[in-house]
């Protein structure tokens, strides 16, 4: 496993330098949206409503739409103004009995190892927490975002489960709940009987999704028989983007984002690259050395120039060193980049 965040833990004076692994992945199987007829791939655009021009993600900005039907766009620069806790440190707030802590406020679970050549204080907070079964409530800070974390061992390893805050969780009001009648003694002692002839202890391991399993064997079947369903895949790279892994970059793009804070004030804020640009860069340089073979004049060949050259028409009069400067390529290449990562 890799650690997704490293910083330390504090309560009181004592300091716990921890390292933070998700604790769970879905074995669910990913599909792709494809056309029925020849198998072919479903790209993304983000295309304006207003203008209808396909827009590079670095003129692209976060907007509210109010009740009344207003919309405020919110720069990278709102943003850094917002309050956030200490990025690299988790502080503990209070300890609580573990039984009052609601398990539906439960959300994302991880794994807290010690990085320290000396982890006794890990040790230490680990055994006071089982000996005094209580639950320490801290705040965490991942990608932007402070939230409220339950910080629990099992089995001697610190376990921090972010929770969701009290107005996350819906109220249940139901009519049909009112008038209920109450059961009667019979009744419930029947249903106790019941309920003590299917007990046993809990075991994970004993149950099976077996959709999953169904699916796997129903795809691997199809794979072997092969026939109209099955396509042998080769794409070329078009600079457009699945529309499933939409929500993917929007997550990246918050990692990004918190990564680009981490750059020297000192340089100038009209001129410098945003986290945005560099990563373009990088995607770019990445996809340099797979076209060996390809022809001085990528500005014909590059099939994503082809295709933001057809949806920005009106911009004919620009210069034909676009090859070189166009933003439509630079977001061409981190489309691809992010394409790969979806597959």
């Amino acid at each position: 496993m890799r650690s997704i965040w490293k910083g330390s833990l504090a309560f009181g004076l004592v300091n716990v330098p921890v390292k933070v692994y998700s604790a769970t992945e879905s074995h669910d199987i990913s599909f792709h949206q494809v056309h029925a007829k020849d198998g072919g791939r479903i790209k993304y655009q983000r295309v304006c409503t207003e203008c209808g021009e396909v827009v590079p993600y670095q003129d692209i900005d976060k907007a509210y739409d109010s009740e009344d039907g207003e919309r405020v766009v919110l720069t990278d620069e709102d943003f850094e103004k917002l309050p956030a806790a200490e990025k690299h440190e988790i502080p503990v707030l209070q300890f609580v009995p573990t039984e009052q802590i609601d398990p539906i406020l439960f959300e994302k679970s991880y794994y807290l190892e010690p990085d320290s050549s000396s982890p006794k204080a890990y040790g230490l907070l680990a055994a006071t927490l089982e000996q005094s079964d209580r639950t320490a409530l801290v705040h965490f800070t991942l990608r932007q975002r402070t939230r409220l974390a339950a910080l629990r061992t099992r089995d001697g390893l610190l376990i921090l489960q972010t929770l969701l805050w009290p107005d996350e969780v819906r109220a249940a009001e139901f009519e049909s709940l009112d008038d209920i009648e109450k059961p009667k003694q019979r009744e419930l002692a029947m249903a106790e009987t019941l309920v003590e002839s299917m007990s046993d202890d809990f075991d994970p391991t004993e149950f099976t999704d077996e959709y999953q399993v169904e699916l796997r064997t129903l795809i691997d079947e199809a794979l072997a028989r092969g026939g109209e369903k099955v396509f042998q895949v080769a794409e070329p790279d078009t600079g457009e983007e699945d529309a499933e892994v939409l929500d993917l970059v929007a997550a990246l793009q918050r990692s990004v984002d918190a990564a680009g804070k981490k750059v020297p004030s000192g340089s100038s804020s009209g001129g410098k690259k945003s986290s945005k640009d560099e990563g373009e860069d990088e995607g770019a340089k990445k996809k340099a050395p797979a076209k060996k073979t390809a022809s001085k004049s990528t500005a014909k060949k590059s099939p994503a120039k082809k295709s933001a050259a057809k949806k920005t028409a009106s911009k004919s009069s620009a210069s034909k060193s676009t090859a070189k400067k166009s933003p439509a390529k630079k977001t061409a290449a981190k489309k691809t980049s992010g394409e790969r990562k979806g597959a």
